[in-house]
C-alpha cells in the first residue's frame, strides 16, 4: 500500500479512537495494525496538499513554499488568533478568512501532558483533541470568531499551560483530573479580565458552557514507550517496528514514534 499521506483521519469511540492513514486515495485502517510488524519506506517524492506540486521541501505539515507565504491557513494568525489583522486590511485571503475565522469556535480545557487550555472550531470537536492526546477534554466557552476565542485564551493561559509537552503525552495515560474543578478555578482567576474583553467586544461575544460534561478519550495503546526516540523522514527514508500504540498523530513502534501529520505530503509505502 503507498501514496502520498496526509495526517490520520480518527473517530471517536466509547471504547477507543480508531485511526485510518490516507494514502493518496486509500484509506488504510490502523487499528488491525497493533502488534504486528511494520514498516514505512519513504521514497524522496513531496507533493504540495494544498495545491499538489511537487516540493523539494516540506512547510507548515505539507505545503511548498509559495502556498506557505501565501494562503491564510499557513499565517502566524492561525498559530496565535488574538493576532489576528483582518480588520487592518491585511489579511491573505478575506473570503477565507471569512468562512473560517468569522464562525463559532470553543474554549476549552484538556488533559494531555497536563492540564491545558486551547481552541478550536466547532466542527473540529473532537478531532482537535484527539489530534493532541488529550485523555479528557472540557468545553469552556462558545465565542463569536477565532480573534476573540484567542484572546479569552490568553487570558486562561496565564494560569495554565496552552501547549502539550508531546513526550510526555507519549510517554503514559495521563491521570485523570478534575476538569469542572479546574475550570471553575480558573474562571475565578480569571474574572475580571474576561469581563473586560466582554466590555470589549459585547455581551454576546463569548457564551459560558457551564453545562458542557467531560468527554473521555481513550486511544489504541498497547505499550507506552519508557523513552520517546522520534523518526524523521528527512534523515531517515525507512522506519520499521511493532506498532504498539497510536496517540495523537503518533504511532507508536518499539524501535521509536513517528508524528505521521508532519509528513502530511510525503509519499510513503506501508508494509506489514
Amino acid at each position: 500500500m503507498q501514496g502520498h499521506t496526509e495526517k490520520m483521519h480518527t473517530r471517536l469511540t466509547a471504547e477507543s479512537v480508531e485511526y485510518a492513514l490516507p494514502l493518496s486515495q486509500q484509506l488504510v485502517a490502523l487499528n488491525p495494525l497493533l502488534g504486528k510488524p511494520i514498516k514505512l519506506i519513504y521514497n524522496g517524492t513531496i507533493c504540495c496538499v494544498q495545491c499538489g506540486r511537487k516540493t523539494n521541501k516540506s512547510f507548515n505539515q505539507g505545503h511548498c513554499y509559495p502556498c506557505f507565504i501565501t494562503l491564510a491557513q499557513c499565517d502566524m494568525c492561525i498559530m496565535k488568533p488574538e493576532t489576528c489583522h483582518y480588520a487592518k486590511g491585511t489579511c491573505r485571503e478575506p473570503a477565507w478568512g471569512e468562512e473560517f475565522c468569522f464562525q463559532p469556535h470553543f474554549v476549552y480545557l484538556a488533559n494531555s501532558s497536563g492540564l491545558k487550555v486551547g481552541i478550536t472550531r466547532q466542527t473540529q470537536i473532537p478531532t482537535r483533541w484527539i489530534d493532541q492526546g488529550a485523555v479528557q477534554a472540557l468545553t469552556l466557552f462558545k465565542v463569536a470568531s477565532r480573534q476573540i476565542s484567542g484572546l479569552v485564551e490568553v487570558v486562561i493561559a496565564k494560569h495554565v499551560s496552552d501547549k502539550t509537552s508531546w513526550q510526555k503525552m507519549l510517554k503514559s495515560q495521563a491521570d485523570a483530573l478534575d476538569l469542572k474543578a479546574e475550570r471553575d478555578r480558573l474562571l475565578a482567576l480569571c474574572a475580571p479580565e474576561l469581563a473586560e474583553l466582554r466590555s470589549r467586544f459585547g455581551h454576546d461575544a463569548f457564551e459560558y458552557l457551564g453545562d458542557a460534561e467531560v468527554v473521555d478519550i481513550h486511544f489504541p495503546v498497547l505499550h507506552y514507550p519508557t523513552k520517546v526516540k522520534s523518526f524523521n523522514f528527512d534523515t531517515q527514508r525507512e522506519v520499521a517496528g511493532v506498532l504498539q500504540g497510536i496517540k495523537g498523530q503518533y504511532l507508536l513502534l518499539d524501535t521509536g514514534v513517528i508524528n505521521m501529520r508532519k509528513f502530511s505530503g510525503y509519499h510513503i509505502e506501508l508494509v506489514v
